[in-house]
């Protein structure tokens, strides 16, 4: 909203749901006056009050602040008196925000290896603007979770979603657990994306996702942008990773350089519903019309030596499709796939997982090879069949994915 904070207009943030609060600002120049209503009131009204107060004061704002909240945790509640605030023109001074670390030691390359290599069987989007649901996406135990500014935020809530999720970053990131915590932030070349990166790289999230990457130019130009605010914030260059998402048949074309484009990229995303709008097909019932993008997006991936992460199955109620699409996934060479609903992650990393017969049956492989070195022998046979360099490297990634995931055990 443009108008003047001196000119009679309220500006609010937030929602009236569960874990969330409203906040309304009306500006005034006669010291604050704070009126809340809230479903915790009896027990936690004088810590919101509190908040809200603290932040007012932080940005200097005087007038009547008007919150209706349902349980909203403290960060929430600071979060949307900053971006009513902010909706109202006042700016936020660096003093007292939640951020990242002024410094921070260096990443070793074994560390840094360590985080690309990770499992990503699953990564669940989260819409970046509701609090209730990214509090508790923790605890479903995804391996990676997506928390999203881009297409799951209206375009007049984009401010404060990403405050929202600066706060979450900065004071509650443990609510997450051991899940890699990634943002998709908003294309670079609107003024969405730009303010994303300026909210967010100083809280350090693992992962940025860039949507709708059409050329190796726009990683490019991310991770310059990424590099400066990253100096800028004293945090170690290179440390927040990427997953480009490719999504038009421009992308897909383009595919083999965008995968290769930074030294951050660690998976190259393939997004299914927007490349099926782009061409003006539907979906089909073995969804075959994305064969041949799948394909070029899983050999774009492995040539850059990353791993090739598959699209969201939207049909969140029909597990037998989910399964099915995650297997003819796996079949083509994904490493994992993105899921709308908790209910999605147990299937998918059921069919990303290794199984113990294939668990089994890569050990026999590596301890067949073992043999014939202690033998002196060049080659190794298994049930009458020749180990070749092939089977052998599969054998080793399988038994190394097991491992990652705790089930290599003896």
């Amino acid at each position: 909203m443009e108008e003047s904070p001196g000119g009679g207009a309220s500006f609010s943030a937030g929602t009236r749901s569960k874990g969330d609060c409203l906040v309304s600002w009306r500006p005034g120049k006669d010291g604050l006056r704070l009126c809340l209503e809230s479903s915790v009131a009896p027990l936690f009204g004088r810590l919101i009050r509190e908040t809200a107060a603290a932040e007012a004061h932080r940005l200097g704002a005087g007038g009547e602040l008007s919150i209706f909240d349902d349980g909203a945790l403290d960060y929430v509640v600071a979060a949307r008196v900053e971006a009513a605030l902010r909706a109202g023109g006042l700016q936020a001074p660096l003093h007292g925000v939640p951020s990242g670390p002024r410094s921070c030691p260096q990443l070793s390359p074994e560390v840094l290896a360590d985080r690309k290599s990770r499992p990503r069987r699953s990564r669940l989007y989260i819409p970046g603007n509701q609090p209730e649901l990214a509090i508790n996406s923790g605890l479903f135990r995804a391996d990676c979770i997506l928390l999203d500014l881009e297409d799951s935020v209206a375009l007049d809530r984009k401010t404060e979603a990403r405050i929202h999720l600066r706060r979450l970053l900065a004071c509650h990131r443990s609510f997450l657990r051991d899940s890699e915590i990634a943002v998709r932030v908003n294309p670079l070349a609107s003024p969405a994306g730009l303010a994303d990166l300026a909210e967010l790289v100083p809280v350090r999230p693992e992962v940025l996702v860039l949507p709708k990457c059409e050329s190796a130019e726009d990683v490019r130009a991310w991770d310059r942008e990424v590099g400066r605010l990253e100096a800028q914030a004293g945090l170690p260059e290179g440390g927040i990773l990427f997953m480009p998402l490719v999504e038009t048949a421009v992308g897909l074309s383009r595919a083999t350089q965008i995968a290769a484009a930074s030294p951050r990229n660690v998976a190259l995303c393939f997004g299914a519903e927007d490349y099926r709008r782009d061409l003006g097909v539907e979906a089909g019932p073995a969804e075959e019309e994305t064969a041949v993008a799948r394909g070029l997006v899983v050999l774009a991936a492995r040539a850059a030596g990353i791993e090739a992460q598959d699209s969201v199955f939207s049909r969140i109620e029909d597990e037998a499709g989910l399964e099915a699409s995650a297997r003819r996934a796996r079949a083509l060479g994904f490493q994992g796939k993105g899921i709308l609903h908790p209910g999605q992650i147990e299937t998918v990393h059921r069919v990303f997982s290794p199984s113990p017969a294939e668990i089994a049956g890569a050990r026999r492989v590596v301890e067949a090879l073992a043999r014939a070195e202690a033998e002196g022998r060049g080659v190794a046979s298994l049930d009458g069949l020749m180990i070749d360099a092939p089977v052998a490297a599969r054998a080793r990634r399988v038994l190394a994915m097991a491992g990652s995931l705790g089930r290599n055990k003896a």
